[in-house]
């Protein structure tokens, strides 16, 4: 393990030269590699997600306990995310973002040799709070290299890659269940981590120089959240961002019982679905990417939250109506995502770049916590039915809830925001 002073120097990053433009050798290297760090994340909620019903015969659990498996690595991103940030500002990126993928590269294994549910939901989060290190430092380290339109753009490409894990991770997994137990998800996803622990370790420099690290007692630690959390500036677009994704997340976590017990399609059937769903988030983050500097970030962002919901309401009227198929259902939240790929990138920046980089890291960890505590604990709420497992009206009612609030809270946010600029000014 080495320290971030055996890596370059870290002004070689952070310095105000960095902040000119870049090589694009230089900056497609940085988007592949922080790409790699992002995508682990949910390649670790996808993978084994068309395995959810091998999973619960194997370990004789009901659905819904298998289900707490993915809020169990939510909830443990979210804690994960809020030690691991502030961390990274007061010892640079380097050195917690290495110890956190090892941990998580060793809990990948670990579930592949559970026996009973509750262990692996013990396991799963603890790999969360492990995993939580790759988001949030990568997001700090963008914060420490670049500033407004072109952290935007980055965040764009960055998805490019980070996408292709939520599409290609059902794909993967419906074709290793082919060949071999769910177990093998497992093995995989850790073999993976190790690759990326090893891109990181000779690939990624340190980008946050000694003379702006923070080091915070608790009662600073305190202090600094708080001022977070009052400055509309940034709760807006984190909160706007963390409904989001329970929105998406919903859909995530229910739909592979409700395409293969409500619409009878095979794992792989289900995981052909979801990836052309994916395709749409990736679509979105680049469409998104081409319109940076010709459309302004706030719009680009309500473009995309009225799109989104616009989608899910299709979804809902499918379901009253009974129109809902494989077919139709794909059309409508391939939409819905590709709105979402226009909300993410563009709420992630007005939140990050409204801080300094000194207090990035927490200013990104409150951003990943609050994203998934709210995508985790709100998308739970479709498994509340009769039979406790979640049907497609539960999903489509808790898609349609959140994202209303995540319209309704930006809205209510940047007409603050602009009556406090104009009292200000």
């Amino acid at each position: 393990m080495t320290s971030s002073t055996s890596s370059p120097p870290a002004t070689d990053l952070a310095s105000p030269q960095a902040r000119q433009p870049r090589p694009r050798r230089s900056v497609a290297l940085l988007v592949l590699v922080l790409g790699t760090l992002t995508a682990t994340g949910p390649l670790a909620t996808d993978l084994y997600l068309p395995a959810f019903p091998q999973i619960a015969a194997d370990l004789g659990a009901p659905e819904s306990r298998i289900q707490l498996t993915l809020t169990a690595i939510m909830v443990g991103m979210a804690l994960g995310q809020l030690a691991i940030g502030p961390m990274s500002d007061a010892w640079g990126r380097r050195v917690p973002l290495l110890v956190g993928v090892a941990v998580f590269t060793l809990t990948s294994f670990a579930c592949a040799l559970v026996t009973s549910a509750e262990a692996f939901i013990a396991i799963r989060f603890l790999q969360g709070v492990a995993g939580a290190a790759g988001a949030v430092i990568s997001r700090a380290i963008v914060r420490d290299m670049f500033d407004g339109d072109t952290a935007a753009r980055f965040f764009s490409r960055l998805m490019l890659v980070s996408g292709l894990a939520p599409m290609l991770g059902p794909i993967l997994g419906g074709q290793l269940l082919l060949v071999g137990p769910w177990q093998m998800l497992f093995v995989v996803l850790g073999a993976v981590s190790a690759l990326s622990m090893a891109v990181v370790f000779f690939g990624l420099p340190e980008s946050l120089p000694v003379h702006q690290r923070r080091r915070q007692g608790p009662k600073a630690l305190l202090g600094t959240l708080a001022g977070l959390l009052g400055d509309v500036r940034f709760i807006g677009p984190t909160l706007t961002l963390s409904l989001s994704f329970a929105m998406m997340f919903t859909y995530i976590s229910a739909f592979s019982f409700v395409s293969q017990n409500e619409l009878g399609v095979s794992a792989q059937g289900y995981s052909l679905m979801f990836a052309v769903n994916t395709i749409g988030l990736i679509a979105g983050t680049q469409v998104n990417a081409a319109l940076i500097g010709k459309v302004t970030t706030s719009r680009l962002l309500l473009f995309g939250l009225v799109g989104a919901l616009g989608a899910v309401a299709v979804v809902g009227a499918l379901t009253a109506t009974g129109l809902a198929s494989p077919v139709t259902l794909t059309a409508a939240l391939f939409v819905m995502m590709f709105g979402v790929g226009l909300v993410f990138p563009n709420a992630t920046t007005l939140a990050i770049s409204s801080q300094p980089a000194a207090v990035a890291g927490s200013a990104s960890a409150l951003v990943g916590s609050l994203q998934f505590a709210l995508g985790g604990g709100l998308s739970s709420l479709a498994g509340l039915t009769s039979t406790g497992e979640a049907s497609l009206a539960s999903m489509s009612a808790v898609m349609a809830g959140t994202g209303l609030l995540a319209l309704a809270v930006f809205v209510a946010s940047a007409l603050l925001g602009r009556r406090k600029a104009r009292a200000t000014a």
